[in-house]
């Protein structure tokens, strides 16, 4: 059995919401802040890497 990899999601904000984006299958919503210096936060439910626009072209 594969492990699907956690997904890549490039924002506009420095401070995001996660729930998994399953509905009932996600997890509870949390509230994530993106560091200036690195550009990129991961979720610590579903390991979702949220990269902000800015700094897309380095987080990749």
């Amino acid at each position: 059995m594969t492990i699907d990899a956690p997904e890549t999601k490039t924002v506009d904000s420095y401070r995001i919401a996660c729930d998994g984006g399953e509905g009932a299958l996600g997890h509870p919503r949390v509230w994530l802040s993106i560091p200036h210096d690195t550009g990129w936060v991961e979720c610590p439910y579903c390991d979702c890497k949220f990269v902000h626009s800015g700094a897309a072209d380095s987080a990749h």
